[in-house]
Parts: C-alpha cells; sequence; structure tokens
C-alpha cells in the first residue's frame, strides 16, 4: 500500500520587520516569525549582535504575595561569541556574574512601569545569540524586552529605551565601540522614558558631576529617537492591553486603621533604632491580626502594616521635613572608620555609618590567583574581585546564612566598579586582589559602606591606590509635582521611599553610579541635586572620617602578604624556564619557596612570603634566560663527576665543566676527593667557546672571595 505525505509551506504572514540606527550602526527588529505562544517576542539585530527577547504572563494572580513577580533573566550562549563553555559539563550553568548584572540593570528600569497592584507572573527572558563586541547586546536586550513588553498584552507604561554613554579623549559617544571602550574614561548606562530617566549605572574615572550630567542629557536625547521608533512598532502591530484582577488593598479599611492606629505607629517609628521601631511595631501588628486577620486574612495584615508605615514615612518627610530617626535632611548619621582589626589578614578596614556597619578584609596574591573569565566579552581574567556578603544576623533574622544571591552580586560588583579607577596597574602592582565585605548590621546604604570600607582596607594592605573612594546614597519622596531628597537614607527611608541614588567617588569625581527608583522616573533637576548632596556627602566622609584614620596607603605591604617580583624575557625563552613538563619551573618553586606564573607575552610573576626566596628566585630566572657573562661568579650544584673534572649545573638546563686543575686552590689528584654530586659550589665564569660550552673555575672564585674579604 503506498503511502503519501504532504505538507503545506510556512509562509509566516505576520513577520514584520523594523529598521533604523542607533549611534549610526543598524537596528533591526523582527517580529511575527518566532516563538508564537509567547506573549510577546522579538529578534533584534544590533550590528552583527543579535538577540532574542520574550515576555510571558501568567493567567491568573499568583495567591498569598504582597509584591508583583517579575523575573528577568539575560541568557549568555557562548555560541554567540564562538566558544565552547569551559565547564566539565561543556554547557552552560547558572548565570555568570556578568549575566546577573545585566538582568538587574535591565529589571531596575522596566519593574516601576508595572501596576504596582498586579499579581500575575510576568517572566522576561533575553538569549544572546550572536555577539558583535562593538554592538552591546546588553542595550539590545533591554530595548528588545522594552519591545516585548509593549507590543503585547501585559498591561505597562512604557516604553522606555537605553544606550551606554562614553567618554573618549574629552568627547562624549553614544554606544561607543570596542576600541573607543578601552580608551573611555566612562561607562555610563541610561534608561528613560520619553518624558524622564528611570536607570543610571555607570562607572568612570573620577568623573565630574556636571560632565556626568550632561552625558544623561545626551543620552536622553538618543534614546527619545528609539523610543519613537517602538512607538510605531507598537502602533502597527500591538495587542490590546488586558484586564487585571488589582490586589490593591481595600481603601475603606486602610482609612479605619489609619484613623484608629495611626497615631500609634507615629509613636511606634518615632526612633533612630531599628530594633526598637521593630519592637514596638510588634503590639500594633497584634492588634490589628486580633481585629481583622479572620475577615480579611494575614497577608492583608503585613499590607497595613507596610502601608501605615509608609504612610508615616512619606507624610514626616514631605509635609514636616522630619526624618524618622530625628535627623536633619543633610545630615548623615554618625559615622567611624578604623583599620588593622585583622591582624593576620593582608588588610583590614571598617566603616560604621548609625546602624549599618561593614568589616573588609583585603587579599593579595600573585597572579595565578586571578578570576578566569568564562562569558561573552573579551576578557579573559580579572586581578580585582569584591565579594560581598550580608548574613542574616545582619538584620536580626535567625536563619541560615544562603550562597550569594542577585543583591549580593550587584552589590559586590558596585563597590568593585567604585574602586576599580584608583588601583594601580599590574606593571606598578603586580598582584591579584580579592575583597571580602562582610556586613556585620545593616539598616541602609551597605554598599555604600562597602567601597569606604575597601578603600581602608587597600590602604591597610599597603596597595597604592591613587586615591580614597567613598560611597553615600541619596533619598527621594514624590507626591504630584511636589518632591524632596534626602541625604544617607536608612533602611525604613530606601523601604519606603522612592529612590535610592548610590553614588561613589574621589575627591576628584564620580567613580561609580547606581540608581534604583520605584516612580516612573526622575527629572534632570532631580538628579542635578542628588549629584550635589551625594558630592558634599562624599567630601565629608573622606576628609573627617577616613583621612583621619588612614591618609595614605601603608608605606610596606604586610608581613604575612606575599612579596612580588617581576621580570620581562624574551617569548622564545618560555620554553628553558618553564622546561620539560614543567620541571625547570617546579624545581625552582621548591628550591626556593615561592610560587611563579609565566605569561606567555613573557611576564615572569614571582610570589614569595620571603622576599629573600623570591629574589633567589628572580636571580635564577635571569641565569637561564641571559647568556653568563664571563667573570661572573654562580652558585652551582654539581651534576657529574669525570676523571676530568666536574660539571656545575649553574642553572636549571645550563651547565660548564670545571676542569680538575680549577677545582680548588691547591693540587687535586683525583675529583672525588674534592667534590661529590649534588654538592653546591661557587664557581666563576672564564671562558664561553664558539660552540657555547662553559668553562667554569672554583678556584678563582674561591680568590676573588678572599680578595674581596681582604
Amino acid at each position: 500500500m503506498a503511502l503519501e505525505f504532504a505538507s503545506k509551506k510556512e509562509t509566516f504572514p505576520n513577520y514584520r520587520k523594523f529598521e533604523t540606527t542607533l549611534a549610526g550602526r543598524p537596528f533591526v527588529v523582527e517580529t511575527g516569525k518566532m516563538c508564537a505562544l509567547s506573549s510577546g517576542s522579538c529578534m533584534v539585530s544590533y550590528g552583527d549582535t543579535r538577540v532574542l527577547c520574550n515576555v510571558t504572563m501568567s493567567d491568573k494572580p499568583r495567591e498569598g504575595i504582597d509584591f508583583f513577580p517579575l523575573s528577568v533573566d539575560f541568557e549568555e550562549k557562548l555560541y554567540s561569541v564562538g566558544r565552547i563553555p569551559g565547564s566539565f559539563m561543556r554547557r552552560e550553568g547558572r548565570p555568570g556574574e556578568k549575566a546577573v548584572l545585566t538582568s538587574r540593570v535591565i529589571d531596575r528600569p522596566i519593574r516601576p512601569l508595572f501596576p504596582k497592584d498586579m499579581r500575575n507572573d510576568v517572566s522576561v527572558v533575553m538569549t544572546v545569540m550572536s555577539v558583535d563586541q562593538d554592538c552591546s547586546p546588553e542595550i539590545a536586550g533591554m530595548i528588545g524586552t522594552s519591545i516585548a513588553i509593549s507590543i503585547s498584552q501585559i498591561p505597562w507604561k512604557g516604553p522606555i529605551a537605553g544606550v551606554i554613554m562614553g567618554l573618549v579623549d574629552g568627547q562624549l559617544v553614544v554606544n561607543p565601540t570596542l576600541e573607543q571602550r578601552e580608551k573611555s574614561d566612562l561607562h555610563l548606562t541610561v534608561a528613560a522614558s520619553m518624558e524622564k530617566i528611570v536607570m543610571i549605572e555607570a562607572g568612570a574615572n573620577e568623573v565630574d558631576e556636571h560632565t556626568m550630567l550632561r552625558a544623561i542629557k545626551e543620552a536622553h536625547a538618543e534614546i527619545k529617537k528609539m523610543i519613537e521608533f517602538i512607538s510605531g512598532i507598537v502602533a502597527e502591530i500591538g495587542k490590546p492591553k488586558i484586564e487585571f484582577q488589582s490586589m490593591e488593598l481595600d481603601h475603606d479599611l486602610f482609612e479605619a486603621v489609619k484613623a484608629e492606629f495611626l497615631d500609634d505607629f507615629k509613636a511606634a517609628m518615632d526612633t533612630d533604632d531599628k530594633t526598637v521601631r521593630d519592637a514596638r511595631l510588634l503590639p500594633i501588628r497584634d492588634k490589628l491580626s486580633e481585629k481583622y486577620a479572620e475577615q480579611w486574612g494575614e497577608g492583608t495584615i503585613e499590607e497595613l502594616m507596610y502601608k501605615m508605615q509608609k504612610f508615616v514615612v512619606r507624610r514626616w518627610l514631605l509635609d514636616e521635613g522630619k526624618r524618622v530617626d530625628g535627623r536633619g535632611i543633610n545630615e548623615i548619621r554618625p559615622l567611624a572608620a578604623e583599620v588593622g582589626l585583622l591582624p593576620r589578614v593582608h588588610g583590614s578596614g571598617m566603616f560604621t555609618r548609625g546602624q549599618t556597619q561593614v568589616l573588609t578584609a583585603a587579599t593579595l596574591s600573585g597572579m595565578r590567583d586571578a578570576q578566569i573569565i568564562d562569558d561573552i566579552s573579551t576578557d579573559e581574567t580579572k586581578r580585582y574581585m569584591h565579594h560581598y556578603n550580608f548574613p542574616p544576623y545582619s538584620v536580626g533574622e535567625a536563619r541560615a546564612p544562603r550562597s550569594p544571591g542577585r543583591r549580593e552580586i550587584g552589590h559586590g560588583a558596585l563597590a568593585e566598579r567604585a574602586l576599580l579607577p584608583v588601583l594601580p596597574t599590574v606593571e606598578e602592582f603586580p598582584y591579584a586582589m580579592r575583597l571580602v565585605s562582610e556586613v556585620l548590621s545593616s539598616n541602609g546604604s551597605t554598599s555604600q559602606a562597602s567601597i569606604c570600607g575597601s578603600t581602608l582596607a587597600l590602604m591597610d594592605a599597603g596597595v597604592p591606590i591613587k586615591a580614597p573612594v567613598a560611597g553615600i546614597s541619596c533619598g527621594l519622596i514624590t507626591e504630584g509635582e511636589r518632591w524632596m531628597t534626602m541625604l544617607d537614607i536608612q533602611g525604613v527611608e530606601d523601604f519606603h521611599g522612592d529612590m535610592d541614588f548610590k553614588v561613589g567617588g574621589t575627591r576628584n569625581g564620580i567613580t561609580a553610579i547606581q540608581m534604583d527608583i520605584k516612580v516612573d522616573g526622575l527629572t534632570y533637576d532631580i538628579i542635578e541635586e542628588a549629584f550635589e548632596k551625594c558630592r558634599k556627602g562624599r567630601l565629608y566622609i573622606l576628609d573627617e572620617i577616613m583621612k583621619p584614620v588612614i591618609a595614605e596607603p601603608r608605606a610596606e605591604l604586610s608581613k604575612y602578604a606575599p612579596k612580588m617580583l617581576t621580570i620581562k624575557i624574551d617569548v622564545d625563552k618560555i620554553k628553558d624556564v618553564i622546561g620539560k613538563g614543567g620541571k625547570v619551573i617546579q624545581e625552582i618553586c621548591a628550591n626556593c619557596n615561592c610560587k611563579i606564573d609565566v605569561e606567555e607575552d613573557g611576564s615572569v610573576f614571582i610570589s614569595a612570603i620571603n622576599v629573600e626566596d623570591g629574589e633567589r628566585a628572580l636571580h635564577t630566572i635571569k641565569t637561564i634566560v641571559e647568556d653568563p657573562e664571563i667573570g661572573a661568579i654562580y652558585k652551582g650544584r654539581v651534576t657529574r663527576l669525570m676523571t676530568f673534572g666536574a660539571f656545575v649545573e649553574i642553572a636549571p638546563g645550563k651547565e660548564g665543566l670545571v676542569h680538575i686543575s680549577k677545582l680548588d686552590t691547591k693540587r687535586v689528584e683525583k675529583v672525588e676527593d674534592v667534590v661529590a654530586v649534588g654538592d653546591e659550589l661557587l664557581v666563576k665564569v672564564t671562558e664561553i667557546d664558539q660552540q657555547g660550552r662553559i668553562n667554569l673555575s672554583r678556584k678563582d672564585a674561591l680568590a676573588d672571595l678572599a680578595a674581596k674579604q681582604k
């Protein structure tokens, strides 16, 4: 029986292609061909970069939660840069640090634009499929996400768009190329709507506030063009937004609680001690639970507690200019700085700001301990690592510690970014550096305390940083057209406020920025005021708190830190230093009690706790790679005995002959009478013949030493 097969050719009737340019490079958006079951999907092409962006939403709200459940994932595929993963399984595993940080950068501008009373799960996934290093996949992913959400049925107040700003030779550059980024003094990511700035993140080489604000404004001008492009796409293929089940707190219930318990909340919250505040709020919660839990549920009670605290904090600030802890609007909490707390670590510093306290430890090591990077960037290693730990006891919670999450990774990266511009080069300081910030107690701005603690630890370790760095944050409260900023926000102001504007920098300028907001964006006036308040606060911390404790890096490293020596050798000599199967370099390490790293360019890094051991290793390597000098004296080891003399190795793989007549100052009948295999001898190079053979003399070496002693 004959079987017939038939199929229709797929024509993709919904396929659409939209084209524009971004920073002079082609930007293409394709929809309607891939991922037909997503709520919104698009393939973004920026140059040769390709990022597939998808967003989906659950049909029903998630029960038992009091927040909007949004997940944002930036998936780096190593095939996008033509590499096979370096893991044992040879496949991508958990997201790398860079992917996590990019997810956070894209999460921050889109999250405030979703309805606050929506509880449907929303998932954003960006899959990086091809990378053109001149065309940022992060920016392609951010814009693609904005398009995917905008054309979907998911309620959202977008679109937004973003760009990266560079500062190359004093000129601002939109989305700098790889070559430009390597020379840029600024890496500023800005996301914005048509009217306002919704996200700022930056790393900079001490860029002043005026230049930073100008860069933000120029970024916004470019973003507006992209938003017009996105709006055109939405007008053509956008789906109508769906109605969702609102989980807004019952208005009458809130007003009833406010009328009865407002004074109780004010009395409970009027303190500068987080522990006291929490203790005072517990009886109020019990009263609310007793009165309303049966009818409304415990979830509603928690939301009432949150809403009432938020109401009190915001009313005090906006109507009375009063802060929860009684400080002035621009007053910083009590500060303290200390160094040298941990005697056996290479450097340590503790920074205290009110009830926020961070202890940072610095560890120095050889370049072999630099972190290996296995992601889609061009970086292969990094020598400066900053890790941030946030244990439960820091907020008074009784639970076991967990592995670092996105928050810990993000805060560590922010502190790392703030310190990078002031670190010495490898040539100036050939060390890998790991900083670990332990949050001892937390009541807001722990990331900025980490910046201060890290500066203290680096200087205590003797790392020759170019300038001290300090960090501080600025908060915001808005209501309609009214707004006010306050310096150095504590936890409750961060939790119930509208902005956490974090700025790290030196006396000369900004080195890092991270901005978190809960509103639909910031005006230029708000940003400018936040910059100025953070600048003044930063200078106060640097001059009045940190400088009196340690004004400059220590002149010497800790005695427990390895001492580093470096030498640059000819690339052709690398094989001689390493030896067959690593025999030579292993022998040097064993004999000199040190670690040696040899780079492909001929850079050799020697690490030893005892500097004398390092110098012996250095001398040995020099002997290997340099031709022996006639008249030079070496300490060698006897390798072979012959009737006519002894062969002495003056460096691994390099030996010469000491003729029997040159073995001693007196006549020698038999070689064995004077030396044995394995003996160490001082020998002098007397001749190197045309074939490169080395003639040595112990007799002459002994005579030279005797003459010097006279």
